[in-house]
């Protein structure tokens, strides 16, 4: 590198992105947030608390520079000293103008391994309930701004931090390409194929682990009461696997409809699949948000959703929502989807409007400059 090279790399402004690890959506998460300086004057570096260095990740991360730190999830336990010598170095090698850090750990390490104002993003309810949590984060909110994936996840760190002023935790919420997602996922007629099922059944989706959580067994007693109401050859389709399988799939027997529903184990990149289905049903108690509806508005794909946690906001029409753990609401609402259909082009714009990377990143800078007053400014260029 020249002289003049080394130079300009000194005089180029940066973001320095830290992120726990990459698996399952937070590679997304990173390669979210990385686009959002797409067009501007600064530069983001990524770098990975955990996980093994990968050529596939850094592609997926959408950043200038990708660092993969290379702990152990046991070795961030604790005080995670090594972690915060290891980010203290990383933010001495250029000019970073803030970091953005995903999750508490890297929030923690952040704070204590620099001066620079930190975004910590929470993708989760419950961060900050513990009392040492609300006292470190009281302690650095002078440096310190919180965002929320969903406005219910927001609410949830204002009630934890009363003290705070309300701009300082705001909600970006998450948000997909909306163009790459839809290019990516195949037609209706290739992912029936794929997935072994009928070309012409009417089809309720749903993706998720075999969990507690993601409550399949409403979705089983909704969509069993439902059918006889539906067309016929209507089927329940479940991507997924888990500790659940045995006790789901008995539930189904026991309730008369083995024959009508069918799980289909983990589906690698399932995503691409979603137009497979007529419906998309998500029956998880108190979802943060739920990226997979995105994923299925993109297919132009009927979504229906618990009323709780951040769905409602994904999700927008009160009609496409029932009580979390109410099979009969869940039923009356097949049914009426079999009857009168949906409107695919609304979703569409929703997602448009609302969670694509075009919307989150006039959302983001409107926060970062007139509330967060973290100190970076945009001189947004046309890409």
């Amino acid at each position: 590198m020249t002289a003049s090279e080394q130079a300009a790399g000194q005089a180029q402004r940066w973001v320095l992105q830290f992120c726990h690890g990459y698996d399952g959506p937070f590679l997304d998460c990173a390669r979210q947030y990385a686009v959002l300086f797409k067009g501007t004057p600064y530069k983001v570096c990524t770098v990975y608390l955990t996980g093994k260095p990968s050529a596939e990740v850094e592609r997926g991360s959408a950043s200038d520079e990708v660092i993969f730190l290379d702990y152990s999830s046991a070795q961030v336990r604790g005080l995670k000293l090594g972690a915060i010598r290891d980010f203290r170095r990383i933010a001495a090698s250029r000019d970073f103008a803030l970091c953005i850090a995903h999750r508490f750990k890297p929030i923690y390490v952040a704070l204590l391994g620099s001066t620079l104002p930190v975004i910590g993003v929470h993708h989760a309810f419950g961060d900050y309930r513990r009392r040492t949590r609300q006292l470190f984060a009281n302690f650095f909110r002078k440096r310190l701004a919180l965002l929320g994936v969903s406005n219910a996840v927001r609410d949830d760190m204002r009630a934890c931090l009363p003290a705070w002023p309300a701009e300082r935790i705001e909600t970006l919420y998450n948000r997909i390409d909306v163009k790459a997602v839809q290019a990516e996922q195949v037609s209706r007629e290739a992912a029936r194929e794929h997935l072994g099922l009928p070309q012409g059944a009417w089809v309720v989706g749903n993706v998720g682990r075999l969990h507690p959580d993601k409550d399949q067994a409403t979705l089983i007693r909704g969509f069993a009461q439902a059918l006889p109401q539906l067309p016929a050859g209507s089927l329940l389709a479940i991507m997924g696997s888990g500790r659940l399988e045995a006790q789901l799939k008995a539930l189904a027997a026991e309730l008369g409809v083995s024959e009508s529903v069918r799980f289909l184990g983990q589906v690698a990149n399932g995503r691409r699949y979603f137009k497979a289905f007529d419906v998309f049903a998500l029956t998880s108690d108190h979802e943060p948000f739920g990226m997979v509806l995105l994923e299925a508005m993109a297919a132009e794909v009927q979504v229906l959703a618990t009323d709780c946690g951040g769905a409602p906001e994904v999700v927008g029409d009160p009609d496409a929502l029932f009580a979390i753990g109410n099979a009969n609401a869940l039923s009356q609402c097949l049914v009426t989807l079999a009857t009168h259909g949906a409107d695919a082009g609304a979703m569409v714009a929703r997602l448009e409007h609302l969670f694509s990377d075009a919307a989150a990143r006039a959302c983001f800078w409107q926060l970062a400059t007139l509330k967060l007053s973290i100190g970076l400014t945009a001189t947004m260029t046309k890409s």
